[in-house]
């Protein structure tokens, strides 16, 4: 009977059969360029100002360029700009690429360099870069002015943060101002993206896919740069981690960016798939609230027990951050004592990598003689799908903290609720993962450890606390373009921070990806997705 039928197709019928089998196919099994990937969370917004998360900044980039941009080695490489002079230790002038186009065919010019840092400093993620980056002046169509009040020995760093935007599309769709991220704000820039980089958004759908494709006008195709094979990628973001592996297996994906650590060691025996390792630079670490004058979150009424040292070292005394490396992360964790993403790359004497011993008996006698013999209680907030095992982690720190009297309630929340809070200090203790591309401790020290002001500082101090010799030694070192005196500077800044317990570092992650066998790419310290040098074989 069905061959009866098939038989009795007409022409046109039996393309349009064929033309929907095919539609229906996976790019990959019809040409092999569509790349499939996953991980636990999802991309929280489309604006490129709007976040200044790490994984949302790495699918932003695939439509929004930088003028300078991180190359395979993580060195600062030339990208909307091609080259750039530094007049004086206030003022450097970049020349612009004169080839760009934006999506909808529009030219990329200076005006959208001016327009792209007054947005970003507008917002309390991205100021930390634009302000330092100095004040945009167009000199003309392809050449843009930055001047700063004071000397910057990392302005170039800055300027290289900053996503560029199209000035005509931000005015046409009404997006000039910046989304608030914290407010929950849905705007058509929140949603929707057009940029100058190598793939266009295509959809976007929150919680369930997000897809772009190959942008055939891409400046950089003439220019070599686009090493990879894929026309189209299609991210989905997968809550479990059972079902994002299975998905790996079958073929159904391509690429997991965090497969589970505990599975690495079988993965690597899977001859379908590959692992790739290394060093993230991104530090691992709980920010204590040491404003208030009242504890949010905890059974201590009218007072606030981080305020005092002792607390604070009793609670990192009890830390037993080897448990952590060998139980929770297998391995895959240097744990540290400076809160830096890359101390080494970042100048900071080895001497300054030791961590106050674990003692448990230490920290009961610190926290009795602070006047709480028999402990306290509180809540430590944490994401459940940004970092590698991070709800994990704050629950085997409630536990460690347990054996010295102190209740911890643990409430972990997916990123998008998460860091929707942290910005607005609403949490009395909490994790928090800083990394960064930058190889300079100004970009941690300025944003995450300076107290908080208007000038761009302490957006990210989560533990809100100030302290006016830390943000001496900060200010200084900012402006100081003797790099000897000035890494000094930075020294002496990470000493007063361990001293003073100011915050508790636990480790900076070693992280896997886990790909198809026939999957070739670049692993990158700041742990981004690259499609420019992804192959499927």
């Amino acid at each position: 009977m069905s061959v009866r039928v098939c038989f009795n197709f007409s022409v046109y019928s039996f393309l349009f059969l064929v033309c929907a089998i095919l539609s229906a196919m996976p790019l990959s099994a019809a040409e092999g360029k569509n790349f499939r990937w996953s991980s636990n969370g999802d991309v929280v917004t489309q604006d490129p100002h709007g976040q200044d998360e790490g994984f949302t900044k790495s699918i932003n980039s695939l439509v929004y360029e930088r003028l300078i941009q991180p190359g395979k080695d993580m060195a600062p490489t030339p990208w909307l700009a091609t080259s750039w002079k530094v007049v004086s230790p206030t003022k450097r002038v970049l020349y612009l690429r004169k080839d760009v186009k934006f999506h909808d065919g529009t030219p990329f010019t200076a005006d959208d360099v001016v327009f792209s840092f007054e947005r970003a400093a507008k917002t309390t993620q991205f100021k930390t870069y634009a302000i330092p980056a100095g004040v945009p002046k167009k000199i003309d169509d392809y050449t843009v002015e930055f001047s700063t009040a004071q000397p910057n020995p990392v302005g170039l760093n800055s300027i290289g943060e900053v996503p560029i935007m199209s000035k005509k599309w931000a005015e046409k769709n009404n997006a000039v101002l910046p989304q608030d991220f914290t407010t929950k704000e849905v705007t058509f820039a929140s949603r929707n993206a057009m940029g100058t980089g190598p793939f266009k958004l295509v959809s976007y759908e929150p919680g369930v896919k997000t897809a772009h494709a190959k942008n055939p006008d891409w400046w950089g195709i003439k220019d070599g740069r686009y090493e990879s094979n894929i026309e189209t990628i299609e991210y989905r973001p997968i809550g479990s981690a059972v079902t994002r592996m299975s998905a790996l297996k079958s073929g159904e994906l391509d690429f997991v960016l965090d497969p589970p650590v505990q599975d690495i060691a079988k993965l690597k025996e899977d001859k379908a798939l590959k692992v790739w390792e290394g060093d993230e630079m991104r530090i691992i670490m709980i920010a204590l609230d040491q404003a208030r004058d009242e504890l949010l979150f905890s059974d201590v009424k009218g007072k606030n027990p981080f305020k005092d040292r002792r607390v604070r070292m009793a609670l990192y005394q009890a830390i037993d951050v080897n448990a952590i490396k060998t139980q929770i992360m297998r391995g895959l964790a240097t744990p540290t004592a400076i809160p830096l993403p890359n101390p080494k790359g970042e100048g900071i004497p080895d001497a300054l990598e030791k961590r106050f011993a674990l003692d448990t008996e230490a920290s009961k006698k610190l926290l009795t003689e602070a006047g709480y013999p028999q402990g306290f209680g509180f809540t430590l907030h944490c994401p459940n799908d940004r970092y590698v095992n991070d709800e994990k982690i704050c629950v085997a720190l409630a536990g460690m903290w347990a054996r010295i009297g102190v209740n911890v309630k643990v409430e972990a929340m997916p990123k998008a609720q998460y860091f929707q809070r942290t910005p607005k200090k609403e949490f009395s203790a909490c994790m928090q993962g800083w990394g960064d591309t930058n190889r300079d401790a100004m970009f941690t020290l300025k944003p995450v450890l300076h107290s908080l002001n208007d000038k761009g500082a302490g957006d990210t101090n989560y533990g809100n606390f100030k302290n006016a010799e830390l943000d001496a030694l900060i200010d200084k070192a900012e402006n100081e373009m003797d790099s000897a005196a000035r890494q000094e500077m930075i020294n002496k800044a990470i000493e007063l921070i361990q001293r003073e317990v100011l915050i508790l570092p636990i480790h900076r992650q070693v992280v896997p990806w886990a790909s198809r066998a026939n999957i070739s790419l670049v692993h990158r310290a700041d742990n981004k997705f690259a499609p420019l040098w992804i192959k499927v074989q």
